[in-house]
């Protein structure tokens, strides 16, 4: 996830009520590749007794007691959990939250899941009055989906858009065509009004959402320009044109970023520019 400040009108702090029906709890996994942690969503439709969460995130036994414990104190059970992609800091502790809670796991990815329901591509899931609508998202990984919950006028975004920063494509899985085309299928959504505000898998809540979309638009197709120019230059590894285009990224971050950068040859070669 490369270092960068992004527009979004981020909120000063993290976790806690994002919205009248989402609530973030935070999990202890810092790190320069998840930010503050990974966000954990507990959502549920107001005086509804039924909350579904949205990445339970790493196998850490005190933070899934955590989320039982902040939907208990607000008189809800688990009745669903939800996973925005299979990366282990969203969705390793899945299994056994599904044990603490008796809920079924649901996912784009079979073997994610938990039960006998998936999620696919313009699917409704509600639960205790709850409505969300699942937007495909592939790019940072194949498996990546969004959540719209249009009630709060907000989306969930797992690790397609941040709350600080802009995340990798993870090449091989991760492809930059289908990365482009999901964020643009967010954009519309804010553009159209289904969305104003982002809630991301990692950092503070974004308020504006469609400033947050565009800025990562526009900061793909500069990155996009300035690898093409690196193989230009002479420069014909993802590591050379990392140590060229990446130099503004905190080392620590390279490995990410040449997944990144090895999605981006892909693409420059498959569009016929290198």
């Amino acid at each position: 996830m490369e270092s960068a400040i992004l527009p979004g009108a981020p909120r000063p702090s993290i976790g806690g009520p994002a919205t009248s029906r989402a609530v973030c709890v935070l999990a202890p996994n810092a790190s320069p590749m998840t930010l503050d942690g990974t966000n954990t969503w507990l959502l549920s439709e107001p005086g509804s007794d039924l909350a579904v969460v949205v990445d339970p995130g790493p196998l850490d036994e005190a933070h899934l007691a955590a989320i039982v414990a902040t939907a208990a104190a607000a008189g809800q059970r688990v009745a669903l959990t939800l996973l925005t992609h299979g990366h282990p800091d969203h969705a390793e502790g899945a299994a056994r939250f599904a044990e603490l809670t008796r809920t079924p796991v649901r996912a784009l990815d079979p073997a994610l899941r938990l039960g006998d329901e998936g999620l696919a591509a313009g699917d409704v899931v509600t639960t205790g009055g709850l409505e969300l609508r699942v937007v495909p998202t592939p790019g940072h990984t194949s498996d990546s989906l969004c959540f719209a919950l249009p009630a709060d006028g907000a989306v969930l975004t797992g690790d397609t858009v941040l709350g600080r920063g802009t995340t990798m494509v993870a090449h091989p899985d991760g492809r930059l065509g289908d990365y482009l085309d999901s964020l643009r299928r967010l954009q519309a959504l804010t553009v159209d009004g289904t969305v104003d505000t982002i809630l991301p898998g990692h950092g503070p809540v974004l308020n504006d959402a469609r400033g947050a979309v565009e800025y990562y638009l526009a900061h793909r197709a500069n990155r996009l320009a300035q690898v093409e120019t690196a193989v230009e230059r002479g420069h014909r590894t993802a590591a050379e044109v990392v140590a060229d285009v990446y130099a503004d990224v905190p080392a620590a971050l390279w490995p990410a970023a040449e997944l990144s950068v090895r999605a981006q040859l892909d693409y420059l070669s498959e569009h016929g520019l290198i």
